[in-house]
């Protein structure tokens, strides 16, 4: 119980320490030097704050949501103890098959399309 309250005490205590160290760095007063973007030294030519396209956002929570789904199903083969085989077989089918549908409908929809 002393190694645990140790250990607690010192998370604490570094904690606090950055905390008031953060208090004291001296700030940063960004001018309008500073927030303008560096473009080789030459004259900014437009803005740097381009719009962004819509489609990279959805290709990107595509990749998160399988992203997700191999990392929900890896432990599936040493949680078989938890409860019945065929239960964790029927579950992980469930699971690969609901996202199989959401990628076709993605795929029916045009999200998947880069070009209009």
């Amino acid at each position: 119980m002393n190694l645990i309250m140790t250990i607690i005490m010192i998370a604490a205590a570094l904690s606090l320490i950055l905390i008031i160290v953060s208090f004291w760095l001296p700030l940063m007063n960004p001018d309008h030097e500073k927030l303008s973007p560096y473009e080789c030294g030459f004259d900014p030519l437009g803005t740097a704050r381009l719009p962004f396209s819509l489609r990279f956002f959805l290709i990107a929570i595509l990749f998160l949501l399988f992203d997700l789904e191999i990392a929900l199903l890896l432990p599936l083969p040493w949680g078989d103890q938890l409860s019945s085989p065929l239960l964790t077989f029927l579950w992980a089918s469930a699971v690969l098959v609901l996202l199989t549908l959401g990628l076709i409908y993605e795929w029916l929809q045009g999200g998947l399309e880069w070009a209009e």
